[in-house]
């Protein structure tokens, strides 16, 4: 019997690449250093926005978000759901012009429609979760472990001269037949092991989810400075009845030196509490219903962003079956089913066909200088590389 693909990294690219190749008959291996959805698949907000997508991540955005559709029906996603955006004016209440949201009964300026049929939303760790257990139930295996590098050997029929033979794995060889890297901040640690670049910025964010009993509508709050607290918040209602709040503000960047060391080990990535504190405040000004309660849940995550802000997906230079899939941002929940499913296209068949992967070739950062992004992606920012 052939060696299997080994996936490193079982948070929801990782997962979503497993469950695709099951689909396809593979019987992968994914390795886990922590567990299942334990870093930001686990702690993200989980919206998604089918039309927000600019240049080359339009298709991300559009085919991603009907696959997240028909995921939540192959397995049973029960966060799955639509969801209406507003755009939020914060600050000192005056009178409005609208009031949408029922739950949105305190100070602020005005609130707006942003996007009333292109968002929807799941909650991350259930779906990583059962992307899973659907690929174990294929046939996948699932072991915890550190991937700590990989095995090569010569070959001259590649340029370059290797190909994976083996992966790493608390001190033992795993034999592989190919191998991706899907390891989100944390893929910076490949570049020493195949001996090229790959930055990437660890963004550490706060985040807090609120637990209320009674329905809380559904409506996403994008909303903006709060100069008060320092908040941009982002408001996720949940269909479980929690309140998920981001857009906190203090997002500590750390660099891919700082990650290759270990500062931040996967599932120890803690909370500010000074942005909890702040992300209350302006949270209690603007809802009267949620004044003087508690968060249930106070964490933080790493997301990962690489210099230009858009991923990495796709084979690395000069080394026969192996490929990465990171440094997805800010999109990271949303791109996943699309990531997973053209990685596995491209693993299995030498080419991606459900979207055009070109744009996203991580040996991109082989050549010339580029500037480190910031949320969104939008605008480049900061150090050279």
């Amino acid at each position: 019997m052939a060696p299997p693909i080994v996936i490193a990294g079982a948070g929801l690219h990782g997962a979503a690449l497993a469950y695709y190749l099951t689909l396809r008959g593979a019987k992968p291996l994914l390795i886990e250093k922590h567990s299942v959805a334990a870093a930001a698949s686990g702690k993200g907000g989980g919206f998604l926005a089918r039309d927000w997508g600019s240049g080359p991540t339009v298709a991300l955005h559009k085919v991603s978000f009907e696959l997240h559709e028909q995921l939540a029906r192959e397995l049973n996603i029960e966060s799955y759901r639509k969801i209406p955006v507003l755009s939020v004016d914060p600050g000192k209440r005056s009178a409005r012009t609208t009031d949408i949201c029922p739950w949105l009964d305190g100070n602020y300026r005005d609130s707006s429609w942003m996007d009333a049929d292109g968002g929807a939303q799941v909650a991350p760790q259930e779906l990583c979760t059962k992307l899973v257990e659907a690929a174990l139930a294929n046939g996948a295996e699932l072991r915890i472990g550190s991937v700590e590098g990989v095995a090569m050997e010569e070959d001259p029929a590649v340029e370059g001269g290797r190909r994976v033979r083996g992966v790493k794995v608390d001190g033992a060889e795993v034999a592989a037949s190919k191998f991706v890297v899907t390891m989100g901040p944390w893929s910076t640690l490949a570049q020493e092991w195949f001996d090229m670049p790959i930055p990437m910025t660890g963004i550490k964010s706060t985040s807090v989810v609120f637990q209320d009993q009674r329905a809380v509508e559904p409506y996403a709050l994008f909303c903006g400075e709060d100069h008060r607290f320092g908040t941009h918040l982002e408001v996720y209602p949940r269909s479980s009845g929690e309140v998920y709040l981001c857009g906190i503000g203090g997002s500590e960047y750390v660099s891919d030196e700082r990650l290759r060391a270990g500062e931040f080990p996967p599932g120890d990535v803690l909370p500010d509490p000074a942005r909890v504190d702040a992300a209350k405040k302006s949270f209690w000004e603007m809802s009267e219903r949620f004044r003087g309660v508690e968060p249930a849940i106070v964490q933080a995550c790493m997301r990962p962003c690489q210099p230009d802000a858009m991923p990495s997906m796709g084979p690395i230079p000069g080394v026969s079956g192996a490929y990465i899939s990171a440094g997805h941002n800010c999109w990271g929940i949303l791109w996943a089913p699309v990531s997973g499913k053209a990685m596995s296209e491209l693993v299995l068949d030498g080419a991606a066909s459900c979207v055009d992967l070109s744009a996203f070739n991580p040996a991109r950062f082989m050549a010339g200088k580029t500037r480190r992004g910031r949320k969104r992606g939008d605008v480049s920012v900061g150090e050279q590389w």
